[in-house]
């Protein structure tokens, strides 16, 4: 089984990128199940369900978010009724939403897409570790490919929940920081790993702010406003190649699309 994740997209650029692109990595990669994090789509914080239903449209199987999946109002009652839109699943109990779903691939496998947020430099919200113990009780036999998008500042704490899953979930993969790691790779128990997956959006910019409104923040220390950049966009994630019998991952490879280097700009 092949899964196919794409990092963070990035407002209005990032969604213009992944209709462009995406179209081409499905005949490329030929993946059994998509999913996007799409928890900055909307200028750069949350998501609306409009742009969800867009992102469904491309064949996109599953949204993941974080912590700005709060942002836009009118995705409250949205997360209540897509089950296919996932918010952090330890947010206290009574919080809208769900942060795991469970379906069938292409070719009708099971699979489960979990999605999680770490506490480090983030809000301080449920443990995500015992969060995957009891998501993993809840899946049970249901699924033996899971693939978990782990939503965290800290490279510690994705490592560590990288290491927590080793042999009990199919791939581990990272988002928020919008900067793609070069450590891709497969753990001894069978889980396949990446720090951060990157950003889908603008790679002129600041994790896809515009520069010089991000520097002038930090100079100064002013509430400047952000904005979100415009130049080199890309489509950055991971595919992972799984057995479904055992769910172990048998490779992962890095994507970050048009495939050209990072000082070439469109």
């Amino acid at each position: 089984m092949k899964l196919l994740f794409l990092g963070d997209v990035v407002g209005k650029p990032g969604r213009r990128i992944l209709s462009e692109r995406l179209p081409h990595l499905l005949q490329q990669w030929r993946p059994d199940f998509t999913v996007v994090n799409g928890e900055n789509a909307a200028g750069g914080r949350g998501i609306t369900p409009a742009i969800a239903d867009e992102m469904f449209a491309l064949g996109v199987d599953v949204i993941t978010s974080g912590n700005h999946i709060w942002a836009q109002a009118s995705i409250l009652g949205y997360l209540g009724s897509e089950p296919r839109l996932l918010r952090p699943d330890n947010y206290p109990a009574g919080a809208p939403g769900s942060g795991v779903f469970l379906g069938r691939s292409r070719h009708g496998q099971p699979v489960a897409i979990v999605n999680l947020q770490g506490r480090v430099f983030m809000p301080a919200i449920d443990c995500p570790f015992h969060a995957l113990d009891r998501v993993l009780d809840e899946i049970g036999d249901r699924a033996k490919v899971i693939l978990l998008d782990m939503h965290a500042e800290a490279t510690s704490e994705k490592l560590a929940m990288g290491w927590y899953c080793d042999g009990r979930a199919t791939a581990v993969v990272g988002t928020h920081t919008h900067v793609p790691t070069a450590d891709c790779r497969i753990l001894p128990a069978g889980t396949a790993y990446c720090t951060d997956v990157g950003m889908t959006g603008p790679y002129d910019s600041i994790i896809g702010t515009r520069p010089d409104l991000a520097l002038e923040r930090l100079l100064t220390a002013r509430p400047v406003r952000f904005q979100v950049a415009s130049g080199n966009l890309r489509v950055a994630g991971v595919l992972v190649e799984a057995d479904p019998e055992s769910g172990r991952a048998t490779a992962v490879h890095p994507i970050l699309d048009p495939a050209r280097p990072l000082g070439e700009s469109d």
